[in-house]
């Protein structure tokens, strides 16, 4: 599968069967790629990041090098977890970086959007590849690319509107030079998820829900600080735990939480109490061009409104976002 064009009479994988073929098929072609050489990997804990670091893993063991940036804007235990399944249950080669003071402190006081994911982005390759030199004998480039990102960049080759390019671990300094190694680049997001489950990926880890490059960055409106973003943090934590709790976590397609950089007045213990309004956003799409909005159970709603308002400090309302796409896009940033 070394073409970037899908075989027309290529079979979908939709079974356990068809993924295991699809995986020994795969794991032979790495061995051939990549021999004894290593291989560097940018592990975001997303499905397509997760599913190339799993089947890397099982064809290459300790030769693959997995690099997971905590930037400080990640949700409630995701670099945990990324450190479980990788390290503690895969026995992945997992580098891991704290750099939370790093992006945050290059973040404070910047409020248009454009600019903070601008600083994130840049930041991440600096600290990819700032790794990447330490390491010797690092030859391959593994990326999750799949095959939706090569139509779409093919697409804006071509002049068409509505799509974009992408470039995965893109701008990596000239100094860096890797062959790219992308196993599940002519699949599409449903078959990388049934071949994640056919190499034993937790449930959570393979249908974890879409999360932007910059993170909680983006849903943290406004200039960031440490205090709002963690507020964003457990209500986004208790939102995703009570969707999972009434069967609306596979059921809605993007669901999380914005925190906007303003106060309003409220009443706590009997005294004003100005704090943040938490907005909740739960919306259905196709193709991601446009939008729906779910309709959520009003019990659900109220169990998220009190648990929100009572457990996190800082928050005094929560709101629901009723807005399609358009004119809404789905992130507000």
């Amino acid at each position: 599968m070394s073409s970037n064009v899908r075989p027309e009479n290529m079979e979908r994988i939709t079974t356990p069967e068809l993924a295991n073929a699809f995986i020994e098929e795969q794991v032979a072609e790495i061995r051939s790629q990549v021999g004894d050489k290593k291989v560097l990997l940018a592990l975001s804990g997303g499905v397509d990041s997760s599913v190339v670091a799993a089947l890397l893993i099982k064809a290459i063991g300790k030769q693959l090098v997995c690099v997971h940036v905590n930037h400080g804007l990640m949700r409630k235990n995701e670099s945990e977890n990324v450190i479980e399944v990788f390290r503690n249950q895969l026995d992945a080669n997992l580098v891991y970086i704290d750099a939370t003071d790093r992006f945050l402190d290059l973040l404070a006081g910047v409020f248009e959007p454009e600019r903070k994911r601008k600083i994130i982005g840049k930041e991440f390759i600096e600290v990819f590849a700032e790794e990447a030199r330490k390491l010797e004998g690092v030859e391959f480039l593994a990326q999750g690319t799949i095959y939706p990102d090569i139509l779409e960049s093919i697409k804006a080759a071509e002049g068409k509107k509505a799509v974009k390019s992408h470039h995965n671990v893109g701008g990596l300094p000239e100094d860096l030079s890797f062959e790219l190694v992308e196993p599940i680049k002519l699949l599409f997001k449903d078959e990388v998820r049934v071949v994640g489950e056919a190499l034993g990926l937790p449930h959570t880890m393979v249908y974890r829900q879409p999360f932007p490059g910059p993170g909680l960055g983006v849903r943290c409106l406004g200039a960031i600080t440490r205090d709002r973003l963690a507020a964003l943090r457990e209500a986004d934590a208790i939102l995703r735990e009570e969707f999972a709790l009434n069967g609306l976590a596979e059921k809605v397609w993007q669901y999380f939480v914005i925190i906007p950089d303003m106060k309003s007045v409220g009443v706590k213990d009997d005294s004003r109490y100005e704090g943040w309004p938490a907005i909740i956003r739960a919306v259905n799409t196709k193709d991601a061009m446009t939008a729906t909005i779910e309709e959520i159970p009003y019990e659900v709603l109220h169990k998220v409104t009190n648990r929100i308002i009572t457990e996190v400090e800082g928050i005094n309302r929560v709101l629901y976002d009723l807005t399609p796409k358009p004119t809404g896009t789905i992130e507000w940033e």
